[in-house]
C-alpha cells in the first residue's frame, strides 16, 4: 500500500503527525486489516478551511504512486482537538469523485 495522508492545517501548528505515522507502522487503526508493506508516500495538509486544496493534493498524490488516500484522524474524528472539519463529508465526495475507483479511501488513520 502507498498511502498519502492528508490533515487539517488547523491542526498541524501542533500536532506533528507521529500518532499516524505510528498507526501505519504499527498497523493499527484504519490500517489494522493490511497485510501488505505500506509507505508513506505524502503527508499534507487540506489547504485550510473549507479544503479545496485537498482535492488537487490527493490528485497530485495518485499521479506520484499513491493507491491510498487516508483521511487523518483530525479531519474526520476531530482527534486530538475535539472538533471534526465540517467539510470532512464534501471533501471526501469531491475527492472520490475525482480519483479512480481503484483508489481507497480510508476515513481516519488512528
Amino acid at each position: 500500500m502507498k498511502v498519502a495522508i492528508i490533515r487539517c492545517m488547523q491542526t498541524e501548528d501542533y500536532c506533528p503527525g507521529t500518532i499516524d505515522f505510528k498507526a501505519v507502522r504499527e498497523k493499527s487503526g484504519a490500517f489494522s486489516n493490511t497485510n501488505e508493506d505500506i509507505e508513506i508516500i505524502g503527508f499534507v495538509n487540506c489547504g485550510g478551511c473549507p479544503g479545496k486544496k485537498a482535492v488537487l493534493r490527493a490528485k497530485e498524490s495518485v499521479k506520484r504512486g499513491a493507491d491510498t488516500i487516508a483521511f487523518a484522524s483530525c479531519i474526520q474524528k476531530g482527534t486530538p482537538m475535539g472538533y471534526p472539519c465540517p467539510f470532512a463529508k464534501k471533501m471526501k465526495e469531491v475527492i472520490q469523485k475525482g480519483l479512480p475507483k481503484t483508489i481507497k479511501i480510508l476515513d481516519y488513520t488512528h
